[in-house]
C-alpha cells in the first residue's frame, strides 16, 4: 500500500509537491549517477571548484554541498582534502553519499534538511559552500530563495567562497515553444500572486509538476548582494553548458544558457 501524500500545507517552505515527490523517489536517486553520466556541465563546474576551492595542508577545511544529490561534486572535493557536509532533502540521495564515503573512508557528514530552514547548521560552521545544478532554482518563491541565501552567508566563515549555478530566464527564447512560454509567464506573473516571472512547471522523469525557477541576471545578482555576497566571477555558459560563452560581452544576458557564480562572503555589520 502506498503511503498517503502529505497535505500541501504541511510541505516545507519553498518545496512544491513535485519537488517533494522527486526527493522521495528511490528510483530517481538510484539512477541519478547513470542518468547524468555524460552531462558536460558537471565536468565544467568541477573545474571551477578546483580553481576556487583550495584545501589547507595544515587544517581540514569544511565545504557544504547544499542540494548535494548523490555527492557527485562533493566527493571529489573531499578526496582533495576537504571535510564534506552533504545537505539534501532526499534521504535516499544521502544514503548513496554515505555509501560512497564509507567505501573510500572519506570524512563526510550527511544532513537531511530543507535549504530554506538551515538553522540546524551553526553560524560560520563551514569554510565554503556550493549549490550546483540549479538547486537554488528548485526553491519556490523569491522570499524563500532569499532566506536560503541568507542561511548560506550565515553558515560560511569570513572570506568563505560560495559557488552557485542558475539557469537563464531569457535562454527560453531559443527553445521550441520557449517564446510562447515567456509571453505566457510574463502575463501570469503580472496578474497572479501565485506565479513569479521565471517559474516553470513540467513533468520530469515520472514526476508531475516538477518546479524550477529560472533567473534574470539582475535578479540573481541582486539577491546575492542582498544576502551579503560579493561576486568574484560570473561565468556565462554556452549552449553546451561545458564552457564559458563565446564573446560574453555581446548580449550575454540573452545568450547565456545560465551562470556559474563564484561569490565571497562580504564582511559587514549585521546590527
Amino acid at each position: 500500500m502506498s503511503r498517503p501524500q502529505r497535505p500541501e500545507w504541511q510541505l516545507p517552505p519553498g518545496v512544491t509537491r513535485g519537488m517533494w515527490d522527486y526527493a522521495r523517489s528511490h528510483p530517481i536517486a538510484d539512477d541519478y549517477d547513470d542518468y547524468f553520466a555524460y552531462n558536460r556541465l558537471f565536468d565544467f563546474d568541477e573545474q571551477i571548484l578546483e580553481q576556487w576551492l583550495r584545501p589547507d595542508a595544515t587544517a581540514s577545511k569544511v565545504v557544504a554541498d547544499l542540494g548535494c544529490g548523490t555527492g557527485r561534486a562533493l566527493i571529489p572535493l573531499v578526496r582533495r582534502g576537504f571535510h564534506g557536509v552533504a545537505v539534501d532533502l532526499s534521504e535516499r540521495m544521502l544514503e548513496i553519499v554515505r555509501e560512497k564515503a564509507d567505501e573510500d573512508d572519506l570524512p563526510v557528514t550527511c544532513l537531511r534538511a530543507n535549504l530554506v530552514e538551515l538553522d540546524c547548521l551553526a553560524d560560520q560552521s563551514v569554510d565554503h559552500a556550493i549549490s550546483l545544478f540549479s538547486t537554488l532554482g528548485m526553491i519556490r518563491g523569491r522570499r524563500n530563495r532569499r532566506r536560503a541565501l541568507a542561511h548560506v552567508r550565515r553558515i560560511v566563515k569570513p572570506e568563505g567562497i560560495f559557488v552557485v549555478h542558475v539557469h537563464n530566464y531569457w535562454y527560453n527564447l531559443y527553445d521550441p515553444g520557449g517564446p510562447w512560454w515567456l509571453l505566457k509567464n510574463l502575463l501570469q506573473s503580472a496578474f497572479s500572486r501565485d506565479v513569479e516571472a521565471g517559474d516553470k512547471f513540467f513533468n520530469y522523469r515520472g514526476v508531475n509538476n516538477m518546479f524550477l525557477h529560472v533567473f534574470r541576471r539582475y535578479e540573481i545578482v541582486g539577491d546575492l548582494h542582498r544576502a551579503g555576497f560579493v561576486i568574484r566571477d560570473m561565468i556565462p555558459l554556452d549552449v553546451t553548458r561545458h564552457r564559458r560563452l563565446h564573446v560574453p560581452w555581446c548580449f550575454s544576458n540573452l545568450r547565456a544558457n545560465g551562470w556559474i557564480i563564484v561569490c565571497q562572503r562580504e564582511e559587514r555589520s549585521d546590527g
